[in-house]
């Protein structure tokens, strides 16, 4: 049987499945997303940490977000694709990147958030409800 979400890096070194639906997903648009993707936002899944499954061995980059949480970052060591990420405020809740999906198709966003920090060239989907700061607030 397949998993309902599933993904890899970009080498392929690591993997991880998980068979439930996320409690969360969203698209970050603050700074430190935009600087660690390269990218205008980061296409989040956030799962209860215990229900995926990880193959590989993840190093993860640790930093201070605006709020003063920690966010760790995981990534891989051999290509640097970034995959999940860990928050101080949230225990026993691991993301993930929807970009590292086999079938990205399965990632539906349902808020844009931060986007008081958007790039100017970010263009928003206008159906999805925007947060000026952080999901959860």
């Amino acid at each position: 049987m397949n998993a309902k979400h599933s993904g890899q890096c970009l080498c392929g070194e690591i993997s991880y499945s998980v068979d439930i639906e996320p409690v969360f997903t969203g698209n970050c648009h603050c700074k430190d997303c935009q600087r660690s993707s390269g990218s205008a936002f980061i296409p989040a899944m956030l799962f209860p940490e215990k229900d995926v499954v990880v193959s590989g061995e993840v190093k993860y980059f640790e930093s201070q977000a605006d709020s003063g949480n920690i966010h760790k970052r995981g990534f891989c060591p051999n290509c640097g694709s970034q995959l999940f990420a860990r928050f101080s405020h949230m225990p026993g809740i691991l993301g993930i990147k929807a970009g590292t999906l086999n079938d990205s198709s399965n990632y539906v966003p349902k808020l844009d958030f931060y986007v008081g920090s958007a790039a100017p060239w970010d263009f928003m989907n206008p159906e999805l409800p925007k947060k000026q700061g952080a999901a959860q607030n």
